[in-house]
């Protein structure tokens, strides 16, 4: 009796031990997580898929902001019909080139002429909703955070730049919406007091380790923006950015919400399957026993 008190006691100590790794483990994931990304903090973008009304403004700030520059040469004008829009409203208010409802959207933009006004072609946006997905985030987070992530720098050529893609050449179109950011430094000593003052940064940051200091030591520089406004509050200009990327997510996958309730059935009918083959199986080896 003695000898199985004592491996319950070791039991019950490693128990306590486990668990106080655990919690540590937990305390810790929030700067592991920074650590690990080596990039911008991407920010969730809060899209609902289900959210007519939100891919209808979407689609309009698409046809009106994107498809001056670049393409989405995988995606008809006529699958918008999928969100609610009649033929006649797509081709009223979203077609302005004169091409038929049943066309691919392509952009009036030559491409030559786009790599030299801004150095490389515009990119197809059909698919950058999924392409953009990493281990930081989703592709459609990706894309939010970009679009708020603008900042003047009259060292570029556009007069712009971009926390989440540094030295981007595209310039910022919804600028008049969103206002002129400038871009905030702050300068830490240590990579935990940076990493800490990161998690409490509300928006999108980047942290950078830089060694250009009076004493040559190690720094780690916390990059912001400075909050301002255009024509639109910081609360609908998030609006129209999370439209816009709802709408961009869609067009990556129009099928997805079709595809989820397919499989959604399958998976009811695999359930039901089961239960039938279990019960088979019982009466089969009942016979045999």
């Amino acid at each position: 009796m003695q000898t199985g008190a004592g491996e319950v006691d070791m039991v019950s100590a490693a128990l306590k031990r486990f668990v106080r790794a655990a919690a540590c483990v937990v305390w810790l994931v929030p700067l592991a997580a920074v650590a690990s990304e080596g990039g911008p903090r991407l920010q969730t973008a809060p899209i609902n898929a289900h959210d007519l009304a939100s891919l209808q403004n979407g689609a309009k700030l698409f046809v009106n902001y994107c498809l001056n520059c670049h393409t989405a040469s995988y995606m008809r004008y006529n699958r918008l019909q999928d969100l609610g829009l009649t033929e006649a409203q797509i081709k009223d208010n979203l077609i302005f080139t004169g091409v038929k409802v049943g066309e691919l959207m392509q952009s009036a933009m030559d491409r030559k002429e786009a790599k030299d006004w801004f150095g490389v072609a515009p990119p197809d946006l059909t698919v950058a909703a999924r392409a953009r997905s990493s281990a930081a985030g989703s592709g459609a987070d990706w894309i939010y955070s970009y679009l708020r992530a603008f900042y003047r720098d009259p060292a570029r050529p556009t007069g712009w730049n971009n926390l989440v893609y540094a030295n981007v050449g595209m310039p910022h179109v919804l600028w008049q919406l969103n206002g002129q950011a400038q871009l905030h430094e702050e300068v830490f000593p240590s990579e935990h007091a940076a990493k800490a003052a990161l998690i409490a940064t509300r928006g999108v940051a980047l942290l950078e380790e830089t060694h250009e200091t009076k004493d040559g030591k190690a720094a780690f520089v916390l990059k912001t923006l400075t909050p301002v406004t255009g024509t639109q509050s910081a609360v609908d200009y998030e609006k129209t950015v999370t439209d816009l990327v709802n709408y961009m997510q869609y067009m990556a996958e129009p099928s997805r919400l079709e595809r989820r309730q397919i499989g959604f059935y399958v998976l009811m009918l695999l359930g039901v399957l089961f239960v039938l083959v279990f019960a088979l199986k019982k009466s089969y080896w009942k016979n045999i026993h």
